[in-house]
């Protein structure tokens, strides 16, 4: 490990799915940023490869695309030597998939939502990540996935710039 510079960056991650929000192909759309402290560095926005038939799963394929970039961000700072303060914080609008990660015996159905659910399970278990229950009014990432109505994008655009 390189000698640490500087000072010690807390990861903070907002992540939302926008479940079929692609009118003609029905695909849902992952919006994740991330901060470092209180700078956003990474913005993260794209079309999720296959058709989800639930919010669940797409916004838990979401949580699976947030915990790679967590785990290459921290690494990049390992080796840059820019110690990392603590877990990172993931902040994500849906409860149930919030809660699901910490029960062992949830069961699922189809193969690349257990794949994501394993991925992010793993990342908790191992103690790299920590997982809350952001609002919808204010999760940032919904700028990224949804057209929002100027009385509630505004209040989300003045948090993400303050």
């Amino acid at each position: 490990m390189p000698e640490t510079r500087g000072e010690s960056v807390q990861i903070n991650c907002f992540v939302d799915a926008d479940h079929g929000g692609n009118r003609v192909t029905c695909r849902s759309h992952t919006g994740i940023i991330i901060y470092g402290n209180t700078a956003p560095i990474v913005w993260y926005l794209k079309r999720q490869n296959t058709v989800k038939s639930s919010t669940f799963g797409s916004e838990y394929v979401a949580l699976k695309i947030a915990t790679e970039l967590i785990e290459g961000l921290s690494y990049k700072l390992r080796m840059f030597g820019v110690p990392i303060e603590s877990q990172a914080r993931v902040l994500c609008d849906n409860e149930l998939v919030v809660k699901s990660s910490t029960y062992v015996e949830s069961a699922l159905k189809k193969k690349h939502c257990s794949v994501a659910y394993h991925k992010v399970r793993e990342a908790v278990a191992a103690g790299k990540m920590l997982k809350y229950y952001e609002s919808i009014e204010t999760n940032l990432a919904n700028l990224l996935t949804k057209p929002l109505p100027e009385h509630k994008g505004k209040p989300l655009i003045q948090a993400l710039l303050a």
